[in-house]
């Protein structure tokens, strides 16, 4: 059997990977595992989530197994929800920021965690070998509606007091977040605008994922209205994007960057958590504030887990999913929206003056073409050749493909996860810098790609 979970549970294209059946085993094998007794369900709007869900549910309730339906709600409401009612487990039906077609199943544990690595090796394993515990027909679990958007407000409105107006533009993107999203911030005091609040899991509007390309229209009615700021999500809620009050869209390294200051900032110092693709100006800013950066593999499990693990103040990836482990442990957009208009207020900022004081570097990114069967292997072997030509490193990791740290930059070399590619992604203090470092880089790894094939 191909193995189920990737980074972001279980995910593929619905009803052709992903099926009703598949959704019903997992169902029941997180049942046997977790020992369940309780659990919350939840999806985004994508338009085969009811289909999953109704699969997904009968899997729990034949294992006596009683569900809270929380409906649709975005990922940090699902994981709040699991944690505060204390359940077993916490199952999303979604898959982010993924095009429409597609759609997933990440589980959460009752402490907000997505499951790790062992545990999804252990739910797996229950598939596999169809270790499922049915339970008698007297014994069945039920199903029990849940306002999980109301458990998720009170507590963000607990988080986060305003004393400013705010003028607010947010775009749900017709994703999880079209009802508590614009009902929290309103909540809060703040004057909103939405835009594309209307479920619709084709995603009409615009991509599922929010880029720069992607929330011009957001960008303009910032602009238009004379808004603070924007704010934008992806389907299922779990990153926030930002638009400043000039309609610009607002680099994600930066802003992960400037709000991990903020953070440690407050906190006295600390210990921030990224991922190894980020940006160096996490680390200038942590050090500006006697903090430290701790970089793990790609996606957010890896991330949550490390905050965990060292106790960090704050962390996230430059995608827009940030964790507030004051909280819980799931990267929560809507709720880092709310934090980040706390942070302007007691810096008595603007977004565009917050984000101005994070150093904004050149990158650079290239794909070398490698075979399947060879590019782990090239990736693996690289080490020694790019240590030997880039003698003044300043740091090596190979916590996810090969990060080398330089004094004026970085590299980072992966096999690509769903292409016969290798990838390299280089940064650099000026264009020089950035050029130097991918000529030199790039050279290496062709040079190493050649081997391979002798």
């Amino acid at each position: 059997m191909a193995k189920l979970f990737g980074s972001s549970g279980v995910r593929g294209l619905a009803n052709v990977d992903l099926t009703p059946e598949l959704a019903c085993k997992v169902g029941m094998a997180v049942a046997a595992y977790a020992k369940a007794k309780t659990v919350v369900v939840a999806r985004d709007t994508r338009v085969s989530g009811s289909m999953l869900q109704e699969a997904l549910v009968s899997g729990l309730l034949s294992s006596g197994t009683d569900v809270y339906l929380a409906d649709i709600v975005p990922t940090p409401t699902l994981a709040y929800a699991t944690m505060s009612m204390h359940a077993d487990a916490g199952f999303m039906l979604t898959a982010s920021h993924n095009p429409p077609q597609y759609n997933g199943i990440k589980v959460f544990r009752t402490d907000s965690l997505s499951y790790v690595d062992a545990d999804q090796e252990a739910v797996e394993k229950n598939v596999k070998e169809q270790s499922f515990a049915l339970s008698d027909w007297r014994r069945l679990g039920k199903t029990i509606p849940l306002n999980a958007g109301q458990i998720y407000i009170g507590m963000a409105l607990k988080a986060v007091v305003l004393k400013k107006k705010w003028r607010v533009v947010v775009d749900p993107g017709c994703g999880a977040t079209f009802k508590v999203a614009p009902d929290m911030l309103k909540a809060m005091g703040c004057k909103v605008t939405a835009l594309n609040a209307q479920p619709d899991g084709h995603f009409p509007a615009r991509k599922s994922e929010p880029t720069a390309e992607s929330l011009s229209d957001l960008a303009n009615v910032v602009k238009t209205l004379g808004a603070d700021i924007g704010v934008a999500f992806d389907g299922d809620g779990d990153r926030v994007a930002f638009v400043d009050e000039t309609g610009a869209f607002v680099n994600f390294d930066r802003s992960l960057a400037g709000y991990g200051a903020y953070a440690l900032k407050y906190s006295g110092g600390g210990m921030l958590v990224t991922n190894v693709e980020a940006s160096m100006c996490v680390e200038t800013m942590a050090e500006k504030y006697g903090g430290k950066v701790v970089r793990t593999k790609v996606g957010d499990i890896y991330v949550s887990e490390a905050i965990k693990q060292s106790n960090a103040v704050f962390g996230g990836e430059p995608c827009g999913a940030w964790v507030h482990p004051k909280i819980y442990y799931c990267p929560d957009g809507p709720l880092s929206a709310a934090l980040m208009l706390k942070a302007l207020e007691v810096e008595n900022k603007s977004l565009s003056e917050f984000i101005s004081e994070v150093p904004e570097y050149i990158t650079r990114r290239e794909n070398i073409a490698c075979k399947n069967e060879q590019k782990y292997s090239v990736v693996n072997k690289i080490g020694v050749a790019l240590k030997a030509d880039f003698k003044n490193f300043t740091d090596y990791s190979t916590v996810d493909g090969v990060r080398l740290a330089l004094k004026q930059g970085w590299l980072l070399i992966r096999a690509s996860g769903t292409e016969p590619l290798i990838r390299l992604t280089v940064e650099g203090e000026s264009v020089k810098e950035a050029n130097d470092i991918t000529q030199k880089a790039t050279a290496i790894i062709h040079k190493q790609v050649e081997a391979e094939l002798k």
